[in-house]
């Protein structure tokens, strides 16, 4: 009952933080919008109607979902986002990026890269778990494994948490796995290292409480959400 309980809290969470998200793209017909972990190329799709552009593109790396993307008019090309992008520079409007960066070993690449495909006065938004999170600092106070960072092992999810929502679930990919999590202010300075200006912050999700709640207290919510702009020179 209880972990029904957090699955539900999760699920709105999630909507929540993509609602942040949409709440902070700019109507820009013509637009164009790079998204990175692109999957099915759904929610492409919706990020496309907001800006009001056609000219999508994404990055994914099963199979797969690419042909899906593919079919969605999503423009897909597959490669490992720990190395060079496979783009020009100066080639983008939009970055959007949710939920990837803590799968990445390579975060330095990952940023300065975005940073290199973003047009100059282009933007960025990157959403990833917070390791401030209230639940994150509880569960590291038991000697548990955070709940951000329960799923970083081939054999299953879940690893070192009783609480975790995804325990006893074998990730189908590697790449599934977390290598790592940002505490909210070392997210914010490493987006200052690489030149970006953060433009706008949003939270979502404050377990047990109410999703909303968490972009109030952005600092101690689960997901946080920044919007960074390339500044022109």
């Amino acid at each position: 009952m209880f972990k029904q309980h957090l699955i539900n809290l999760h699920k709105k969470a999630v909507q929540f933080n993509f609602d942040n998200m949409v709440d902070m793209l700019d109507v820009q017909p013509g637009a164009k919008l790079l998204d990175l972990g692109c999957d099915r190329g759904d929610i492409t799709l919706k990020l496309g109607s907001k800006i009001q552009t056609k000219k999508l593109y994404g990055v994914e790396v099963v199979p797969e979902r690419i042909k899906e993307a593919e079919k969605n008019g999503v423009k897909v090309k597959n490669f490992d986002l720990n190395n060079e992008f496979d783009y020009k520079s100066n080639q983008f409007d939009v970055v959007f990026t949710n939920q990837v960066i803590e799968h990445l070993a390579d975060t330095d690449n990952f940023l300065g890269e975005i940073y290199r495909i973003l047009k100059p006065g282009g933007y960025a938004i990157i959403s990833t778990e917070n390791a401030s999170a209230w639940e994150n600092i509880f569960a590291s106070i038991m000697g548990w494994q955070i709940f951000s960072f329960t799923n970083f092992s081939v054999k299953r999810c879940g690893v070192g948490n009783p609480l975790a929502i995804n325990k006893d679930i074998v990730p189908p990919l590697k790449s599934w796995n977390h290598m790592k999590i940002f505490n909210f202010y070392g997210l914010k300075e490493i987006l200052s290292l690489y030149n970006f200006e953060v433009e706008k912050v949003s939270g979502a999700g404050y377990f047990p409480l109410p999703a909303e709640i968490g972009n109030i207290d952005k600092i101690h919510a689960h997901f946080m959400t920044f919007k960074v702009r390339k500044p022109i020179v």
